[in-house]
């Protein structure tokens, strides 16, 4: 039987309006709420009683009220040897997520989770494999962010680890919302990508509503083979993608990258060139070719350095602006599309 969590009313996810409305209902004047947002958000407190300039008989309304800061630290870590970790944060709907922090010179980005699990079913992807749990709330997915011992140095988010971002793109924005902020985290939208495997109308939405970057995982520009590789195309077909994108706008410095993961007789021949340049042309992105880091059962493969390093000149020689991404944390399964919990799922099953 799935062991679920006693619910809390974390107060972390909460936007100030909301935080405003939680002060209200406690006796406690509105202006209460940004202070609640400043010790949320800013300092990082653990527990209410750390709000100092709450009163005592705030704090203790709010404890009866069933309010909790929500902030919850790793229940594990794994360290590879190229400095990359791998947390794992157990969820409020009993399941467990992974997050992972690549630090690379003066940057230090964190791929943060915003599902328990993926309903996407890529064939390539461990996440895919192990099924849908549940959405995490935008509290889950901040302290994704401020709970890990490295929260101080982070120069860059991408929402990029277990789940499909815009299958829970309302607490997404609302995380986006947090982070970005003047009264949250005050983060730049530019440090910050959100991926996709192409949900059209949360993507737009996605585009609307903020300034993040966004990166399309697209992996082959022909419809009918890339739904071999990820069953999403039979939904949203990869040239509606780029069509809908070719209607957005995407100056000030808002980026569209393409990840396209090589696979060794699939996706890796000069058509396949070809085609990448035709769906793209004219649109203002990038590509970034991704190594394939092979997973059990798959009769999937990845290609040598060398043929990845061809079709990046080949994609460069094309007009489109390529780069190929560096494989990091591969000895602890934290590179891409090995993220999977189904090992801590059974052990505490």
């Amino acid at each position: 039987m799935e062991k679920v969590l006693k619910k809390e009313e974390w107060l972390m996810g909460r936007s100030l309006q909301e935080l405003k409305q939680v002060a209200e209902e406690i006796g406690m004047k509105a202006f209460a709420g940004r202070q609640m947002a400043d010790w949320i958000y800013k300092k990082r407190v653990a527990g209410i009683d750390g709000m100092t300039n709450l009163s005592l008989e705030a704090r203790r309304r709010l404890g009866e009220a069933g309010y909790v800061v929500g902030r919850r630290e790793p229940c594990e870590v794994q360290v590879s040897v190229d400095g990359t970790k791998k947390y794992l944060f157990r969820t409020l709907g009993g399941g467990y997520i992974e997050a992972v922090y690549i630090p690379d010179g003066e940057r230090a980005t964190l791929c943060v989770s915003s599902q328990a699990g993926c309903r996407m079913g890529c064939r390539f992807c461990m996440t895919g494999r192990q099924g849908f749990r549940h959405h995490l709330t935008a509290g889950e997915i901040v302290n994704q962010v401020v709970a890990i011992p490295e929260a101080e140095r982070l120069t860059n988010i991408v929402f990029m680890g277990m789940g499909e971002p815009m299958d829970n793109v309302g607490e997404v924005l609302r995380a986006v919302e947090i982070l970005t902020a003047e009264w949250g985290l005050g983060w730049s939208p530019t440090r910050i990508t959100v991926s996709t495997v192409g949900v059209i109308p949360a993507m737009e939405r996605l585009l609307r509503e903020t300034k993040v970057h966004l990166a399309v995982s697209l992996h082959d520009p022909f419809g009918e083979e890339r739904g071999r590789l990820m069953p999403v195309e039979r939904r949203y077909e990869i040239e509606e993608v780029v069509g809908a994108l070719r209607k957005q706008d995407f100056a000030h410095q808002r980026r569209l990258s393409f990840e396209y993961i090589v696979f060794k007789g699939v996706n890796d021949s000069k058509r396949h060139v070809e085609g990448l340049a035709r769906l793209l042309k004219g649109l203002p992105c990038r590509i970034n070719l991704i190594r394939f880091h092979a997973i059990p059962e798959s009769s999937l493969r990845g290609v040598s350095p060398e043929e990845m390093k061809r079709i990046n000149g080949a994609l460069n020689a094309a007009g489109i602006l390529t780069t190929t991404r560096g494989s990091r944390g591969e000895d602890i399964l934290a590179a891409c599309g090995l993220l999977s919990t189904v090992a801590q799922e059974e052990a505490g099953a």
